[in-house]
């Protein structure tokens, strides 16, 4: 009798080792691990690497607001991590590496910091998730200047000092400005800020002459007619009615045209569960209301793409990108 009690008293023990076991593999798939189920746990945080107002924050903010709509219970908080022209907010991304609950609105930078600035990383360090559309951008001036077209800016950069406002040394404006000077032969001198938000506020109270801006981060001043816009550095000229009068700088015989893409990344490392989920909502997004208003309001190109399609994307720009620097 004491021999089957020890005997029932092993099985049972065993039993809960067992159920145990299972209990803790069925938590360790919650978690994400390759080819299981995820699900965030707590907040989401969407870090972006620029300043409040700019387009990047506009990106990070929309692309949160829309996910939380389109993923029940899903919570994401906006985290502004600003300095070295993205480097501070990209740097501490890397710090993330395999964490999913942190993803970070891409752009240009992502790719032209570590082509111009000592960087621990490149595109390669990060999870691709959603490329949105591309935002090409357009060249702006006070009201007041007598410039007319960018034509007219690249002349006068040949002849005397033309102050050129960027957002970040490493982002699209800059990019834009080097392939006019290597198209034209024009000289700017450039003055960097940290969002666009700032160079905004530079070029209304007349810091500087000239910028190259994204449609949404300008239109409102347009039509209030405290700014002008020169040339769109685009394919062909808007369709949107607030701007399909303004000529390509093409048209103006400066032949550049280089759109910045608007996306989402997640840490590097993570596991096939977690990049999955992200993507699968990236989907859901794009479908939304709320995607075609954020495309919409930010008069942005829709083309989106996914995981392996974005990634193949960041190669091609990449190379872009270092043919254009002379690489």
């Amino acid at each position: 009798m004491k021999r089957n009690s020890l005997l029932l008293t092993a099985v049972v023990a065993a039993s809960v080792l067992i159920l145990t076991a299972c209990g803790e593999a069925k938590g360790q798939k919650s978690a994400g691990g390759d080819g299981e189920t995820f699900k965030p746990k707590g907040n989401v945080t969407m870090v972006v690497p620029y300043g409040a107002g700019g387009g990047s924050d506009m990106s990070g903010r929309s692309i949160a607001a829309g996910l939380e709509a389109v993923v029940p219970g899903l919570r994401i908080n906006t985290e502004n991590r600003v300095g070295g022209s993205g480097a501070v907010g990209y740097s501490y991304f890397l710090s993330k590496t395999g964490d999913p609950n942190y993803l970070l609105p891409s752009e240009t930078a992502l790719l032209a910091l570590p082509l111009n600035t000592k960087v621990g990383f490149d595109y390669t360090r990060f999870t691709p998730i959603m490329k949105v559309g591309d935002d090409f951008t357009l060249a702006v001036v006070p009201a007041s200047s007598p410039w007319t077209t960018c034509a007219d800016v690249v002349n006068a950069s040949k002849s005397g000092r033309v102050v050129a406002g960027i957002s970040g040394v490493t982002g699209l404006d800059n990019v834009v400005f080097t392939l006019t000077e290597q198209a034209t032969g024009a000289k700017f001198d450039r003055v960097p800020f940290e969002s666009g938000d700032e160079l905004l506020a530079a070029l209304l109270g007349n810091q500087i002459q000239v910028a190259s801006l994204n449609p949404g981060e300008v239109v409102e001043q347009l039509k209030a007619g405290k700014l002008k816009a020169l040339c769109a550095f685009s394919e062909k000229r808007y369709e949107y009615p607030e701007l399909k009068d303004i000529p390509t700088a093409k048209e103006q015989g400066i032949d550049v045209a280089f759109a910045q893409f608007r996306g989402l990344i997640a840490p590097g490392g993570i596991s096939d569960g977690a990049r999955k989920f992200w993507i699968d909502a990236s989907r859901k997004f794009i479908e939304s209301d709320k995607a075609r208003q954020y495309i919409a309001s930010n008069y942005l190109q829709p083309n989106a793409l996914f995981g392996d399609d974005f990634t193949a994307y960041l190669k091609e720009n990449n190379d872009t990108l270092k043919k254009a620097q002379g690489e």
